[in-house]
């Protein structure tokens, strides 16, 4: 059984399908040693190649099941695959697959902890960081300081970052101690640093950041840092739907 190229290659991390034509268009990928077109198809005895590399991992049409794991990242993990400077990378824990590669469904900075979503298919992934599919993302923050009404109020109603206008499009305040103060926030992108450029440009900084959600998924509240578990096939079917995918055939 084969499928069509872009398909393949997105399911398996190389790119989104969108990224696969272009680079059919341009040239860059064969098939067999001959020019890949729009709209080939291709199967596991096919031989692909990207700018001459032979692209590994592709699967067979039919066989891969969509996995999904989740990680909890601690503080001082990256979310490269490699790393020059030798830091701990997110991957270096999950488990080898024998067909495809795993693929973060966004990303977290160094410094915040919490929820990372992984998956084998590439469309999923894409799916689910495309920004018209509106993902919700939860963070529990801790702030030095008290944050006013007025503040709280121009964070729900936008602010300008150097990228672009951002908000929360929820705040819930949920208690604290002395200077530091928690609340749950949620936003609807994955700008590097958002939420806490968010806080800065009020003057709060924040002292502790955790992803509690990603979409319909909830961290369980039994789970600790640097735990890694396999999601059951309720939540997947849940994630394929906020990423816009039927069930069947995807």
């Amino acid at each position: 059984m084969s499928e069509r190229i872009q398909k393949v290659l997105a399911r398996a991390g190389y790119g989104s399908r969108r990224k696969v034509e272009s680079w059919i268009e341009e040239g860059r990928i064969t098939i067999n040693d001959q020019p890949a077109r729009p709209g080939d198809h291709i199967d596991e005895n096919d031989r692909v190649k990207l700018d001459g590399k032979l692209l590994k991992r592709l699967g067979s049409a039919g066989k891969q099941a969509v996995r999904v794991l989740a990680y909890y990242k601690s503080a001082g993990e990256i979310c490269t695959r490699e790393d020059p400077e030798g830091r701990p990378t997110v991957f270096r824990k999950l488990p080898r697959l024998t067909n495809g590669r795993w693929v973060s469904i966004g990303r977290l900075d160094i410094n915040t902890m919490g929820l990372l979503l992984f998956t084998n298919d590439g469309a999923l992934a894409n799916g689910l960081m495309h920004p018209s599919h509106n993902i919700e993302r939860e963070y529990a923050v801790r702030v030095l300081g008290t944050a006013t009404a007025e503040q709280l109020q121009a964070l729900r109603d936008g602010i300008q970052l150097e990228d672009g206008p951002a908000r929360f499009t929820d705040i819930v305040e949920s208690g604290g101690e002395g200077r530091n103060h928690w609340y749950h926030v949620v936003i609807m992108e994955g700008r590097n640093r958002e939420v806490r450029r968010l806080w800065e440009a009020q003057d709060l900084r924040v002292s502790r950041l955790i992803r509690v959600r990603f979409g319909p998924y909830i961290l369980p509240p039994n789970r600790r840092s640097g735990q890694i578990w396999e999601l059951e096939q309720g939540d997947i079917r849940a994630l394929k739907a906020a990423a816009g995918m039927s069930d069947a055939g995807q």
